[in-house]
């Protein structure tokens, strides 16, 4: 395959791991800060059940109705989450696990009746980030710019509330472009591998993600593993690498990385 053929493939691909990692690297260094780790598993598998769900009630897939779907069930799902953090902070934890193993055994039970079921549930936590069409990145780009610019812009006036509704959209979004684990390394994994740094640490992190993505899919174009689980694996390792290098006996307290 030629090196032209290959990068016509693999651009869109590209385009989405660098937008699912602007919005995801900041919301990730907010999520470790508040200590609610598992919160965007939880979100994004409610996010999911909307989709299931939509389609579920025969709407088309990639239409509109199931997008609308898709952000309410995050919504709400985030909206009640900070609600429970309000009431009960010392277990929002387990709360969170709860939520996500209710919203994933739900979409398991509207699914198992589908003939496609296996690979509608495959595509939700795997994605098909080779097959994201440039006009999904367009309409993501649009939603992605808007919530950076809440979020470094007002981010200080929009609260616990305001940062659960940025949340649960930015998850709603990014799961159905590249699945519920990606969306899960991008956030987690590059905020913890520089959570020792004192300087610099947004920076280092959007690093990681976008060398993880780029990596990953030129890893799976040279040897055809699946793209998806090739880059979880490649952002984790090269942040374990940064994370040694740069000291695990020595960190700073937990800052909002902006």
């Amino acid at each position: 395959m030629s090196a032209a053929l290959d990068f016509s493939i693999v651009w869109p691909a590209l385009v989405a791991g660098l937008l699912v990692t602007a919005t995801h690297v900041p919301l990730g260094v907010q999520v470790l800060k508040r200590g609610i780790v598992f919160i965007d598993l939880a979100v994004a598998q409610i996010a999911g059940l909307g989709v299931v769900l939509g389609d579920w009630l025969g709407f088309e897939p990639q239409g509109g109705a199931v997008q609308i779907a898709a952000l309410a069930a995050a919504l709400a799902g985030a909206l009640l989450l900070n609600w429970t953090e309000q009431r009960w902070p010392e277990v929002q934890e387990a709360v969170i696990g709860v939520t996500f193993i209710l919203a994933a055994n739900a979409a398991i039970l509207l699914l198992a009746a589908n003939p496609h079921g296996s690979e509608h549930l495959k595509d939700l936590l795997v994605g098909q980030i080779l097959w994201v069409s440039p006009g999904r990145l367009v309409l993501a780009a649009l939603v992605y710019a808007v919530l950076l610019w809440v979020w470094f812009g007002l981010a200080e006036r929009i609260g616990r509330a305001g940062f659960y509704v940025v949340f649960a959209c930015a998850v709603t979004v990014s799961v159905q472009l590249v699945g519920l684990y990606l969306v899960f390394t991008t956030l987690i994994v590059p905020a913890l591998a520089t959570r020792a740094l004192r300087r610099y640490r947004l920076a280092m992190s959007y690093a990681l993600g976008v060398l993880g993505f780029a990596a990953g899919l030129a890893l799976s174009l040279a040897t055809d593993p699946p793209p998806g689980p090739l880059i979880v694996c490649t952002m984790t390792g090269l942040s374990l690498i940064f994370f040694l290098q740069t000291g695990t006996a020595k960190t700073s307290p937990p800052g909002n990385g902006r």
